[in-house]
């Protein structure tokens, strides 16, 4: 198997696994708490959470197949059941009254379960709001360079007032240093407020000179040097930016106040030669995840010319379709007229909504399955008028949803197929069965008839094979398509996976 279909099958059961990581880190917690740590410990705990929680796991595992497959009611139901009745009825009554083993293994499954339940709420939360948080214009704006320098700025805020909140305290402010304690007194802050915003600024100017060996290792060496000249030639010029601008940023924050009532933590700081080594840790920690920042900057343009390309096609075939069928519908409106037939204008009317039809709701990604029912049905109704032969002619439908989507055109291609190539050449009487079941997510449709010689399966023009193509870019691997010509008969078979 490809290693992407290996990993789109391992983020379908993301869930699953995740589930797995937070009780094994249960079990392992719990083993470490015992005197002597043995390795059957660890597997008794874990025995004991996956059994408890087998239940759970079980719903996780088959939590997307059964979302397809499953009303709404019946999913949320069975979610309840695990998450709002199981888990408490584990956490209450079998750690209270069923545990034989002693007090630890009933703390470890009111733990594992409240570890479950939680990751549950988690991913719910995280599934909600990162769609949200998708929507937001100035999320989808924001670069790693912009977070990370919110985040430095934050940082700077929070050690700033914890930094005022040690002054005065004689566990952190010494005689000759300021220690940086966690404490948050909002007294202190507001009474040394101006402090307050001259630490905070001293600070972000510490971290916006780390940031600027960041910033020039994702703005110059890595897009331009790493990825045109090679890793010796980045790894020297990473160096010489270090020994070009690290003296004097050094000497910089040694000047600044902060830096004195630290203790002179930045004392000597240009030509200490191990202090090189902070500049040198930023190029080296941030080289991985700018390359792989570079990696999905490429990917995403990869993954967006595709599917333009694959939209292009769609569009090119379309338009290919769409001419085949309206030089066939004027040809029987051609007939029609040269009969003199009274059924013209009907037929001329009958036109215009398939045309009005394939104009407008051809364009449109999907639409739905009763529209493309009622399509097939003025269809065959133009063509019966127009067909002076006997045509037993039967269209058998069983739709549960008649708004379940479909892409248009589908299924007029095989019918097309039938009259071009089996009932219009027949000299005797011919025949047209008909048949399409869908439900909310699977659609089978057949299409039987009569043929008098054989069809000429290579001289079928753009029809069926446009069809393949169609459907490998609408329904890549969800798609079924079979023909099987016998004694006469030529049939041809759909199946389509809708959801």
């Amino acid at each position: 198997m490809h290693w992407f279909e290996k990993l789109m099958r391992f983020a379908k059961w993301r869930d699953f696994w995740l589930f797995v990581g937070i009780l094994q880190w249960v079990a392992i917690g719990f083993t470490g708490l015992e005197d002597s740590q043995f390795w059957h410990h660890y597997v008794q705990f874990g025995l004991t959470l996956f059994l408890s929680q087998l239940p759970v796991l079980i719903f996780v595992w088959n939590k997307e197949k059964w979302l397809q497959l499953w009303p709404l009611k019946k999913y949320i139901y069975s979610w309840l059941a695990c998450f709002a009745i199981y888990l408490p009825f584990v956490m209450l009554v079998v750690a209270t009254f069923w545990v034989e083993a002693g007090t630890t293994m009933q703390e470890l499954l009111v733990v594992g379960s409240i570890c479950t339940l939680s990751l549950e709420c988690v991913l719910v939360i995280n599934t909600y709001y990162f769609r949200r948080l998708k929507q937001i214009k100035w999320v989808q704006r924001l670069s790693l360079e912009k977070a990370i320098l919110i985040s430095i700025a934050t940082i700077a805020l929070i050690l700033a007032a914890m930094a005022v909140s040690s002054l005065n305290n004689p566990e952190y402010d010494k005689k000759d240093q300021l220690l940086i304690g966690y404490e948050f007194v909002p007294s202190k802050i507001v009474s040394h407020f101006g402090l307050f915003l001259s630490y905070a600024a001293q600070l972000l100017l510490m971290y916006l000179c780390g940031y600027f060996f960041f910033y020039v290792n994702s703005k110059i060496l890595v897009p331009h040097i790493l990825r045109t000249q090679g890793i010796l030639i980045y790894a020297l010029s990473g160096l010489t930016v270090i020994a070009v601008f690290y003296p004097f940023m050094g000497q910089m924050l040694n000047m600044l106040p902060l830096s004195q009532d630290l203790g002179g933590v930045f004392s000597n700081y240009p030509f200490v030669l191990e202090n090189a080594f902070g500049p040198f840790i930023i190029l080296i920690i941030s080289l991985p995840v700018l390359l792989a920042g570079q990696w999905l900057k490429q990917n995403n343009l990869i993954v967006s010319l595709e599917r333009e390309k694959s939209q292009t096609e769609l569009d090119l075939l379309k338009q290919q379709l769409n001419p085949h069928f309206f030089f066939n519908t004027l040809n029987n409106l051609y007939a029609l007229s040269l009969q003199k037939s009274e059924q013209t204008p009907e037929s001329i009317l009958q036109l215009s909504e398939l045309m009005r039809y394939v104009i407008y709701k051809a364009k449109e990604p999907y639409v739905r399955v009763g529209e493309e029912v009622k399509y097939l049905e003025d269809y065959l109704q133009l063509q019966r008028i127009r067909l002076r032969k006997k045509l037993d002619l039967q269209f058998t439908k069983d739709i549960a949803d008649e708004s379940v989507k479909i892409a248009p055109l589908l299924l007029i291609v095989f019918i097309e197929n039938a009259f071009k190539h089996g009932i219009e050449p027949a000299e005797s009487d011919s025949f047209l069965h008909i048949n399409i079941h869908a439900d909310a997510q699977r659609l089978h449709f057949t299409c039987k008839n009569s043929f008098e010689p054989a069809p000429n399966l290579a001289n079928e023009g753009i029809g069926l094979a446009n069809l393949q193509k169609r459907l490998g870019l609408q329904y890549p691997g969800r798609y079924r398509v079979n023909t099987v010509k016998d004694n006469g008969i030529f049939e041809a078979e759909l199946e389509l996976q809708l959801s």
